[in-house]
């Protein structure tokens, strides 16, 4: 990834900064994500930020699941995780789990008792919360705080042996209930879940939160610098007392950066579940999700999303990204790479009357054409070809150069034909366009030189297959859908996210050997992947991008 390697940002400066100093003499970083969800865009910007550091100061840099969270955490997001970091294509060096270490951090928990700068609360977790005050007003002390230590170790045993039930009891840091932080202000760091663990099975009834297992798990594995998003910022004199407090040496640093905010998208975890289990979406993996199999699936590379990741770059400051940044990155690396075809999504039937009956033509076409190594591609040409439907009008509008009696056009390829007629049904509907062509412009040039400022895109009837295309937008057609002031956020869907057609016409030769995933650019229309449900007896293609973005500014 030697494009996202050699830019510096103000972490690298900060990093710089402690290895000239002697504070560390290496580096290592670590993806912490936790398994109760599918991984999404903002997450690739913080993959390539902890990987890119990693490889440009020849560190490491471990994936690790924060799984302190037995109720809402499990294997399937665990696998799912594996799987898009490879596929964006970064290595991990080890692939850890936060309840590996589950009994050094309880030996932690212990050791702050003995400290006596933990105690067991009887509190609920509502008066828990009128205790710790509001940001103007301190908190006040817990009637359990000052429990003497033999008594915290005794009732945290208890705890631990599973005498009591889920919520009725917590052990807490005792630190300073008047913290300016409210984060400072005494605040849990066990609870009680009688709740197996995917990893650990019934070992465990009580679990560490986040915020404690978060800084001795980096510490543990000997994390340098722990890159997190901004909103952990106020969490890091936290993470620096229970480090401190623990005598950690060589602790690890802090740096956070200003999280990936995308218009027109959700990332929340609760509201992406609430999609999928509403039926609003197909699976974590729509291709209208924010997520990465999502993006995967609807033909994403995963280099333009690396390249996009590059150019938003990485501040502290708060800011919205444009999708359409993320839609030009992923057109600038289809267009360089994606190999050209002919699909007709909506047919029109075109019947060329002087084309002998009985005869069919093989053209080569190039397969890019800017990449004339990739070779060319067999197309076959016959009497009875299919058109777009918006490429006929019985009446034109002004500027309109496509099929229209009387007008001249180029298919694309082969050669110039000109509308000579055309069928309709009882309805007026038109069913065919009848054209002629000249025999001598095969190849798409006429050789007397005449101008045509039409060029379509055509299939030929005797060599084509059916499939289905699916043509996806944009999940919400409000650019902060979270945003309460404009509804619920299921108020703000796009009605014309999915739009699904049936029988169109793809070019015969694209059939041998399609697979999920393969991408093209079909002409005119845009870049589209084999969606992962086809069959062979039915070919799904998605819409990944249009081939200029429709959005306005």
């Amino acid at each position: 990834m030697e494009e996202i390697t050699n830019i510096s940002n103000f972490i690298h400066d900060f990093i710089d900064e402690d290895l000239e100093n002697g504070v560390y003499n290496k580096v290592q970083t670590r993806f912490p994500p936790e398994p109760n969800g599918y991984l999404h865009i903002g997450h690739a910007k913080a993959i390539c930020i902890n990987f890119a550091t990693s490889k440009k100061y020849k560190g490491e840099c471990n994936l690790r699941l924060d799984d302190t969270n037995p109720q809402k955490e499990d294997t399937e997001y665990v696998d799912a995780i594996k799987e898009d970091i490879e596929w964006l294509g970064f290595k991990w060096n080890k692939c850890l789990f936060a309840s590996s270490y589950f009994d050094f951090i309880y030996e932690c928990a212990v050791k702050l008792i003995e400290k006596g700068l933990a105690y067991v609360d009887d509190l609920s977790a509502d008066e828990i919360r009128e205790y710790r005050g509001t940001l103007t007003e301190p908190g006040k002390n817990s009637p359990y705080r000052e429990r003497s230590i033999e008594e915290n170790l005794d009732l945290f045993k208890r705890m631990t042996d599973g005498e009591f039930e889920n919520g009725a009891r917590v052990l807490r840091a005792k630190i300073d209930m008047a913290a300016a932080n409210i984060n400072m202000r005494d605040p849990v760091i066990y609870r009680i879940a009688h709740v197996p663990h995917h990893q650990t099975g019934d070992k465990w009834c009580v679990y560490p939160m986040y915020d404690f297992a978060h800084p001795l798990s980096d510490a543990k594995e000997g994390v340098t610098h722990s890159l997190c998003s901004l909103e952990f910022e106020n969490h890091r004199p936290l993470y620096d007392w229970f480090l401190r407090a623990l005598d950690i040496e060589m602790p690890p640093r802090q740096i956070e950066f200003a999280r990936l905010n995308l218009n027109y998208c959700l990332t929340s975890k609760r509201k992406c579940l609430a999609l999928v289990n509403e039926g609003i979406v197909d699976g974590w993996n729509d291709p209208r999700m924010a997520t990465l199999s999502g993006m995967r699936r609807r033909g994403y590379p995963a280099a333009a999303i690396r390249n996009f990741c590059e150019k938003i770059g990485v501040s502290k400051a708060y800011s919205v990204v444009d999708y359409g940044l993320l839609e030009s990155c992923v057109r600038d690396e289809l267009n360089a790479n994606a190999p050209r075809a002919m699909a007709v999504l909506r047919p029109l039937k075109v019947v060329i009357d002087n084309y002998p009956e009985d005869k069919t033509e093989v053209l080569d076409v190039e397969i890019h054409p800017e990449h004339p190594e990739m070779g060319t591609r067999k197309v076959t040409f016959g009497k009875t070809i299919y058109v777009e439907q918006e490429d006929f009008m019985v009446e034109p509008v002004k500027k309109y150069f496509r099929l229209f009696p009387g007008n001249e056009v180029r298919l694309k390829s082969a050669y110039f034909v000109k509308c000579v007629g055309y069928d309709t049904d009882e309805n007026g509907n038109v069913t065919c366009v009848h054209c002629t062509y000249d025999p001598e412009s095969r190849g798409g040039n006429s050789p007397d030189g005449r101008k045509v400022k039409g060029t379509l895109h055509w299939v030929s009837e005797a060599d084509s297959f059916k499939a289905e295309v699916r043509l996806y937008d944009r999940l919400f057609n409000k650019e902060n859908p979270s945003d309460e002031s404009a509804g619920a956020f299921t108020e703000n869907l796009n009605p014309e996210s999915l739009v699904v057609l049936k029988d169109c016409l793809i070019e015969g030769g694209l059939k041998d050997g399609l697979k999920a995933g393969d991408t093209f650019q079909f002409m005119r229309q845009g870049y589209f992947c084999v969606d992962i449900t086809s069959t062979e007896d039915n070919i799904v293609f998605n819409r990944t991008v249009q081939l200029n973005s429709s959005w306005g500014k």
